[in-house]
């Protein structure tokens, strides 16, 4: 005799799954349902490989496929398109729109995201080009770091140069540690 859980333990067994594994692969078009609700969901525009394996019945290949395809410059406005890239029908992804989101980017702003600039082994001149970093400033992340080591993440590195949390909040888009 099967030990059939009640529906409510059920649900919070998946809500922790769904909202303490991000690597929990869906398993149906109620749990993807469930996952919206939670509030997660999926950018197809920026999802990662791990992001397209979370949902069911795509494969390894077509989670990677997707990614290049994002990474090359390639938009997703709707489920159509992912359908097309994948060469599916549409209406076997039609149960994955509750946890899509097809969010939209300038290329400015994608650019810019792909060209942070690491203060672990940026020089002055580099660091100096960065909007909200002055030649001042610039030379003191190069000191702060020969001296004391890399730092660890944006936290370590306001705490060790003691910038505004204002500043901060601004370079955080410019920075990647």
């Amino acid at each position: 005799m099967k030990n059939w859980l009640p529906l409510n333990s059920k649900l919070q067994k998946l809500r922790y799954k769904l909202l303490n594994d991000p690597y929990y692969r869906l398993q149906s078009a109620e749990e993807i349902a469930i996952a919206a609700q939670l509030g997660i969901h999926i950018d197809a525009n920026q999802a990662t490989v791990d992001d397209w394996l979370r949902l069911p019945g795509l494969s390894i290949h077509q989670a990677r496929s997707l990614v290049q395809l994002s990474r090359a410059g390639v938009k997703f406005y709707c489920i159509e398109d992912i359908a097309a890239a994948l060469s599916l029908p549409v209406q076997r992804l039609e149960p994955l729109k509750p946890i899509l989101n097809f969010s939209y980017y300038d290329d400015e702003s994608l650019v810019l995201d792909s060209h942070k600039i690491n203060p672990n082994t940026a020089t002055v001149e580099t660091l100096a080009k960065v909007p909200f970093i002055d030649l001042s400033l610039a030379q003191a992340v190069v000191e702060n770091r020969s001296s004391a080591g890399t730092y660890l993440n944006l936290a370590d590195f306001q705490r060790r140069l003691n910038i505004s949390g204002e500043t901060i909040s601004q370079l955080m888009y410019y920075l990647q540690f």
